[in-house]
């Protein structure tokens, strides 16, 4: 059975947030991700979109012009992972992000996930308030990183067939 996520807007102040991929400034997203962020440096524009594709997504909006962002990939049951959260500069400093990440816990399929995890350098504070910690045992995390995995992707991508 695979389970069918409902669509969900939330509103406030001028401001929306949605599920609603359709919605979505892929574009804009990208620019973030590739330009500003510390976390995705060069993301090809592929990479993006199959991320998109592959999580369930949060858009943020000030009417149809994307604010921000935020992205969650789970089972829905055991685990999620909270990523590619994002306020564009220009409409920072009005609870935004607070409220985006809100709406991402408060969404129905992920309401009673057992187990959360992001990644963060500097948004420890904002975490903290909705129960995010630190590893309580850190040596039993282990990663697998591969650096090189978006020119990887990008020379498969341009590989004639």
């Amino acid at each position: 059975m695979v389970l069918e996520l409902p669509v969900v807007e939330y509103f406030r102040d001028g401001y929306s947030i949605s599920t609603d991929k359709s919605c979505l400034d892929v574009d804009a997203i990208h620019a973030y991700l590739a330009n500003e962020s510390y976390w995705s440096p060069g993301i090809p524009p592929a990479a993006v979109e199959r991320a998109i594709q592959n999580s369930l997504c949060f858009g943020l909006y000030q009417g149809k012009t994307q604010a921000g962002f935020a992205r969650v990939i789970s089972d829905f049951t055991s685990f999620a992972y909270l990523l590619d959260v994002f306020v564009l500069d220009a409409y920072r400093r009005k609870g935004l992000g607070k409220w985006l990440v809100e709406c991402v816990l408060d969404y129905p399929e992920l309401k009673y996930v057992r187990g959360w995890m992001l990644s963060t350098w500097d948004a420890h504070g904002l975490y903290t308030r909705y129960g995010f910690t630190p590893l309580a045992h850190p040596g039993y995390v282990m990663t697998r990183r591969n650096p090189d995995a978006f020119v990887q992707m990008a020379s498969v991508e341009k590989s004639p067939e």
